[in-house]
């Protein structure tokens, strides 16, 4: 039995942290709560800055003739991940940060989200990310007609099932990071630094791009290869689109279970309550 079990078994032992307890699967009262739609609000506006800022840095990095006027791979990556670490800061407290399709799910199937918001999370997300790379075009339309569009594909010399490979583990490694960086565990312990949840998610945004870039261009966020595919609208865009919502939810659905299964012991714990129950 893991450590874990055994000491919260241990009589006259209190831990110093509270797990929350799992969100009702559909919780319709959430829809009368203004918190509720604020959180929508807050992920639409996230997910549109976080598009309009990095589209807006691929476009002006393409665009330029010469490598070494553009920000390159590494301005790129530094792009999106310092925007997820901003963007999470900001919204942690209102929507819980999650900018990202995929990142919801895998909090959905933790049960750390309800049905009716995790959806309403997607919807809000895929339509920020609409406008805010509708924003780079009309503001850049002549680059970003020219340059593909921020639109994420297989990209030359790699076949669609090393693509979906690399979004599976590429996700796997961000929602990972989201799990281990709000863990309850963690959050008692580290307290007194508000900024280290946003930090370690923003700098995994950063790694999986620096690895991903030269194979996919990075989705590892639907929400950000459909709003790109929306307003590109090209035909490679669209054949290879699936894998950027396949590959991203199977990389979470694998991270929640690693995170929820193995590392917070979940099914033991059930077990040993079961075992220890009286009337079983």
């Amino acid at each position: 039995m893991s450590k874990e079990v055994m000491e919260e078994g241990q009589s006259g032992l209190r831990k110093d942290y509270v797990d929350p307890p799992p969100a009702p699967l559909i919780d319709v009262a959430e829809l009368s709560l203004w918190s509720f739609y604020r959180a929508l609000i807050a992920e639409f506006i996230a997910t549109l800055l976080f598009l309009y800022v990095t589209i807006a840095t691929v476009i002006g990095n393409n665009k330029q003739t010469k490598v070494c006027d553009g920000v390159g791979i590494l301005g790129i990556a530094w792009s999106f991940g310092g925007m997820i670490f901003v963007l999470v800061y900001c919204t942690a407290g209102i929507s819980g940060g999650h900018i990202n399709p995929a990142v919801t799910f895998g909090l959905f199937l933790a049960r750390k989200v309800s049905l009716i918001r995790a959806v309403g999370y997607m919807v809000a997300q895929c339509a920020g990310a609409i406008v805010g790379v509708g924003l780079v075009k009309a503001f850049m339309k002549h680059d970003y007609n020219g340059h593909g569009g921020g639109a994420n594909s297989v990209q030359s010399g790699y076949s669609r099932g090393t693509a979906l490979g690399a979004e599976i583990i590429g996700t796997f490694v961000l929602v990972y990071t989201v799990f281990s960086a709000t863990d309850p565990k963690r959050s008692a312990r580290d307290s007194h630094i508000p900024v280290l949840a946003p930090l370690p998610i923003g700098f995994a945004v950063f790694m999986v791009h620096l690895a991903t870039i030269p194979i996919t261009g990075t989705g590892i966020n639907p929400a950000r290869s459909f709003g790109a595919a929306v307003i590109y609208n090209s035909e490679k865009a669209w054949n290879d689109h699936w894998i950027f919502w396949v590959g991203p939810f199977v990389g979470a659905l694998a991270a929640a279970a690693y995170h929820q299964y193995i590392l917070r012991a979940a099914a033991i714990k059930a077990l040993g309550s079961f075992r220890s129950n009286p009337t079983n």
